[in-house]
Formats: structure tokens, sequence, C-alpha cells
């Protein structure tokens, strides 16, 4: 980490060996450890930081270095709040010089233009995370969302407009959230209704409730929209389907019928110009649908390769999991930002000498402060992990290696809860960050203000975190059917009423060795061992079985004579999003848990065996009173879990840079003004 300010004692802020040495020289004594641990990082600290940076990069280490190395005055963020209109121009003259980089190219096929590297491009669109995030979500709208319409959603006769899209020639917009409607995408108002007279589609906003609200790019930048609408034909509701509908001419005026209003300021993302849009029978090519999935022919006919309507729409959104990966991405990357601006202020800021001591303490010194800080870090290093392997899925089913409809269910299930955890994550970890650094956290040189407004939203775009937690739990109450992520209740109802017993537990990040781990814990007849992680990973799995089965029970209920299916639903779901909740935390850990078991680095590993169980234990500290309540814990092993954590936070306090080094953060995106007054 680099900064430009003072460091106490004359203390270079730059070297993260001195800034190791003196933590360990201020650190508190804490008590002895009934079991020693092997001493992690004891080597060279900048090969420490290298070998441990390389190992949380994971398989995209080498495009991640060489995003590191974009100017970070042409990519990074405003040096100082811009009026909107300034910022959007900085921002669209980024994504400019951005489309003349690879990494746009990487996530199309190569008949379309692109290079086929799809994991590659999610990982360097990760990396924009550190920057100014209206860049990430603009770029991501341009290439993610509209590109990845037209690549997905599309047919041959669409490729040709791929290479303008990549090379931003041609700008588009995602139009599909809807004012009357956001999450229930299938009962969106659009019209799209084919004209065989003319051969054309006709797109019409019936009511003001069909309007299509905070598009991004569509207020100053997009030219055409991937309109998403219920498409007729014959007089028949075929279901939502996309359309591609240019939306300003030449000279960049509104189309004729459609009107373009600006969303106008936000509380965040001021760079990315979010818009509206209404269209009054606007006139297409019957062409520009996006028949992949659905389409009609030179007949006038409407055909499709997927029979049920309702598994067609379903598949046609599944196409688009990238985004929601991105936006797990790009979170991640907020969050670790965050907590390198806070670590760095933590090692240097000092307050309050200890009694018969004129030496003040350093803040990152303080109980408190570890415990608000290190186990969020342990986490932010959880997620990156889960994260890599939910690209490298993503990667296999883009690339064609994984092709079965399951692969494609369980990347979308896999998905939608690493973005809910990982933006969850983000929020709370920015607010927490912005406290412990001050007054100095309220400064817009230290990247907290613009982290804090820029990455709010994430909790509700790319789908409600709420609502996916119910996806995630609906699949976990059986097997994938034709109809996937129908919200029907009877559907649900049907699920819950064939479970048995574990066979609802999906295992998808089931290893060899996470199964040897959790064997070789001690049971629960005999004294919970906290420190062995067999026993983290089985209290973990333990509470997701037990929730996900209760689940099931209940939704059972509503098969009986009489009941109210409605009703029983609705009053499981907080049960619904606790068991989904519970699933993905399970996920998270195993994920970790053996990426430390496969690392070769004896130091790095060591560390990040440390790292791992601050995040296990305070994840399952932070649901003791369900432990307690179901006598998994007794009170007295409830407390020995909180003394355990406290003990792990003290032993990484010392190493506390080093692990914020390892994100590698590109350098100049970076706090420079951490002097500000607590």
């Amino acid at each position: 980490m680099s900064t430009a300010t003072d460091s106490p004692a004359g203390t270079p802020a730059d070297s993260s060996a001195h800034h190791l040495a003196e933590s360990s020289a201020s650190a508190p004594t804490v008590e002895p450890k009934p079991k020693p641990k092997p001493t992690p990082g004891t080597g060279d600290q900048n090969g420490l930081v290298a070998s441990l940076r390389r190992h949380l990069d994971g398989p995209f280490h080498d495009v991640r270095e060489q995003c590191r190395t974009l100017d970070a005055a042409v990519f990074g963020p405003p040096p100082e709040p811009l009026p909107m209109e300034e910022h959007r121009a900085r921002v669209a003259a980024q994504l400019e010089a951005l489309a003349q980089q690879s990494y746009a190219a990487a996530g199309f096929p190569e008949h379309q233009g692109g290079t086929a590297r799809y994991g590659e491009a999610v990982a360097a669109f990760e990396m924009l995370g550190h920057s100014d995030l209206s860049l990430f979500v603009k770029a991501g709208v341009q290439w993610g969302l509209f590109g990845g319409a037209v690549s997905l959603l599309g047919t041959s006769r669409h490729d040709d407009l791929l290479p303008r899209i990549i090379s931003g020639e041609l700008q588009g917009c995602f139009a599909m959230t809807e004012t009357g409607h956001g999450s229930d995408v299938q009962s969106l108002l659009t019209t799209a209704t084919f004209d065989p007279d003319t051969d054309e589609i006709v797109v019409h906003s019936p009511e003001p409730a069909a309007r299509k609200d905070y598009i991004g790019n569509a207020a100053r930048d997009g030219r055409m929209a991937a309109v998403f609408a219920q498409l007729v034909v014959d007089g028949e509701s075929r279901g939502v389907h996309c359309v591609l509908v240019p939306i300003r001419d030449e000279d960049g005026a509104a189309a004729a019928g459609v009107t373009i209003e600006d969303c106008g300021p936000k509380l965040g993302l001021a760079g990315v110009d979010n818009g509206r849009l209404l269209f009054d029978h606007v006139r297409v090519p019957r062409t520009n649908l996006l028949g992949r999935y659905g389409d009609i022919g030179d007949d006038g006919t409407y055909s499709s390769p997927i029979d049920n309507p309702s598994r067609r729409f379903f598949t046609m959104l599944g196409t688009l999991v990238r985004g929601r990966i991105s936006v797990a991405g790009g979170a991640g990357a907020a969050a670790r930002s965050a907590l390198a601006v806070t670590t760095t202020y933590a090692a240097r800021r000092r307050q309050f000498a200890a009694p018969g001591t004129d030496v003040e303490t350093t803040v990152l010194d303080y109980r408190t402060y570890q415990r608000r800080l290190l186990p969020r870090l342990a986490t932010a290093y959880a997620l990156q992990v889960a994260q890599h392997e939910l690209v490298s899925a993503m990667d296999d089913v883009l690339s064609g290696r994984a092709t079965s409809e399951q692969d494609q269910r369980q990347l979308e299930t896999r998905a939608a809860g690493i973005k809910v955890l990982t933006t969850r994550h983000a929020t709370d970890t920015i607010q927490e960050c912005r406290e412990l650094c001050g007054g100095a956290g309220y400064l817009w040189a230290n990247r907290l203000a613009a982290l804090k407004a820029d990455t709010d939203i994430f909790t509700t775009f790319e789908g409600d975190n709420t609502v996916l937690l119910q996806l995630v739990a609906k699949s976990l109450l059986g097997e994938y059917q034709a109809t996937f992520g129908d919200l029907d209740t009877a559907g649900i109802v049907r699920f819950g009423a064939r479970l048995v017993g574990g066979t609802v537990l999906e295992r998808s990040a089931a290893r060899g060795i996470i199964q040897r781990l959790v064997d070789a814990a001690p049971g629960r007849e005999e004294v919970v061992a906290f420190g062995i992680r067999g026993t983290q990973l089985r209290l973990l799995r333990e509470r997701e079985a037990h929730l996900i089965e209760g689940l099931a029970r209940r939704l059972r209920r509503a098969t009986a004579p009489g009941a109210d299916a409605f009703a029983v639903f609705n009053a499981t779901q907080d049960h619904l999003v606790e068991a989904a909740t519970a699933h993905v935390e399970r996920m998270v850990a195993e994920s970790f848990a053996a990426s430390v078991e496969s690392c070769p680095d004896t130091d790095v590993r060591a560390l990040l065996g440390r790292v791992c169980d601050l995040h296990l234990l305070s994840t399952i500290e932070r649901h003791k009173a369900w432990y307690l309540e179901h006598d998994r814990l007794s009170p007295a092993r409830a407390k020995a879990l909180t003394a355990l954590v406290n003990e792990i936070c003290a032993e990484l306090r010392p190493h506390a840079l080093t692990l914020v080094d390892a994100f590698g953060i590109p350098d100049g995106l970076q706090t420079t003004e951490m002097s500000g007054t607590v």
C-alpha cells in the first residue's frame, strides 16, 4: 500500500515489512493460546505479499496484473465531485478509451468478433470496481447487458452488430425494468406486436406503468435499446422476448415515437446516464427480434426450441447471468478498496496512551476496532475465492465445456447467492469502514464517500437481494424442472411435499478434501473443538440442513385439505430467506477451506488458514443465538467461541497490512489523505 501522508514515528508508509514490524511491536498482549498454531507469514514480507496476491488472484492472475498497469489518471475516479454532466462526459471518454483495450472483446465468441475468454473478461471487469464505479456500471451496460443480450439472445443475423458494440461504435442500453414491474419480469406491460402486412414489429408502451425506468446509457449516449416486451403473434401472446429498437437518430435526437427522459441526479453513480423510455407504436423490422429462443419466420409463424413458455422465459434470463456475476465481482472489489483504506488508516492512526506510558496506542490495537474490521477482512478473502469458482463455472458454461441444463441452473443459483452475500457485505463493510475512519472517512479524497454512495444500489439491481434469496431457496427444495424458477405457489408446494430428509441438500461445492475434513472432526457428542476446520464446516452444514428440512415440513402443510396454500407460503418467507442464506454461507466457507488446503506455499497457507478460521468462526458466532436455541452449542461453548474469535483477531492484527496489500489494488487508486482526525 502506498500513501502520501506522514506515518507514526517517521515510518515509511509504503513499506509493508516496516508496517508489520511496527504493528507487532505495538500490539497488546493477548491471552496464551491453549493450542499453538503455526506462525503465519514468518518469511520475507514482500515475497509473502506477492505469493498471497497470486493465490488470491486465482486462475485470473495474469489478466489482473495487466489491469493493474492501466493508467489511473485515465481510468481512475475524479479527484473531486463533478457536476453530473461533467461526470457523465468523463465516464463516456473513459469508456471510449477502455474500448481500445482487449477486455471487452474477451467476453464474446470469436465468430462475433471476440476472443471467447469469458472468465478473463469478467475478472478484468471486476478490477474496474477499484476505480470509478460509474465506469464499472456503464461498461457493464454496454458490453455485459446490451452486448450480452445481442450475443446470447440473438441469431446469426445479429452477429454483424457485435464488432460495432465491442468497439463502442454502437452504444446501447438494456431496457427491461418498468415503472410498474421490476422483479416480476414475466408481467411486463410493454408489447411487441408482429404486423404481417408490413413484416414489422410494433413496440408500444400501453400505459404509464409500462415506461422503461432507470435504464443505464439511455439518457445521453445510447443509440439502440434491447427492449424486453410481451411478443404478440397472430393475436396470441408468446411471453417476454427481446427486440432491438433504435432510440436515437443519426444526429442524437430521439427517434420517431420514442420519448426519452433523464432520471436526473441520483444518490450515487453520477457518471451513469440513467434514463426513461416510452414507445408510441414504434415500428422496427421483424429481424430485430432477438430470436434464439423464440423467432418469427419469413412466413410470419412463431417457433421456439422450447415449448414450455415459463421454461423458455427463464432460459432466456438465465443466459444473461454474467451481469449478476459481474455485479458481485464489482461489489467485492469496492469492499476491498474500503478495507484497504481503513486498514492503512488504522495501522497509523494513534490516540490515547496506556497508563504509565506517553506513547499513544494505534487504533488497530484496540479490541473493538479489530472486531469490527478484521472479520470483514476475512470475509472479503472468502468471497473473492468463491467469486473465482463462480467465474470459472460461468466460463465453462459459456465456452461449451459444461453443456447440461443442470450446469446452467446451478450456475444461476450460485450466481444469485454469491451476488446477495457480496453486495450485502459491500454495503455493510463500507459503512463500517467509514465509521472506523471517523472524520477522515468523510473526506472525498479517501474514497469511502463515493464507494458508499455508488455501491448502495448494488443490493437491488441485477436482482433484488431478498427476491434472489427466495430463488436460491426454491432451487434447494427440489430438482430443477422444465418450469424452473416458476414462482407460483402450487409449484413451490409440490416441491416441498416431495422432500424427505437430507435429500434437499445440494452439495454444489462438494469436494473430497472438504468431506475428509468434516469426517475427521469430533462428533457432536464430543467437546466442540472450534479450532478444527472440520468442526467449523460441520456446524455450518448442520444449520443449513436443519433450516431446509424444517422449511420443507412447513410447506407440506399447504397440501392439507382446506389449507390456504398462499398463506402457508407467505408465512414461510422469512424461513425461506434464512435457509438460502445458510446455504450460500456454507458454500462460500467450503470454497475458502478448499482453497486453503490446496495452497502449495507454506507461509501463505498458514496465514490463509487463520484468515479462514476467522471467517468461519465469525460466521458461526453471528448465528450464535440459533445454535443455542437448537442445542447445537452450550452457553459455555458459545462463550468459548467468542473468546477464540478475539484471539484470532489479535493474532492477525500484525498481518493486517500484508492482507490488504495482497489485494493488489492498482497504484493511483488508493487514498492519499489519511491524516484526517477521528
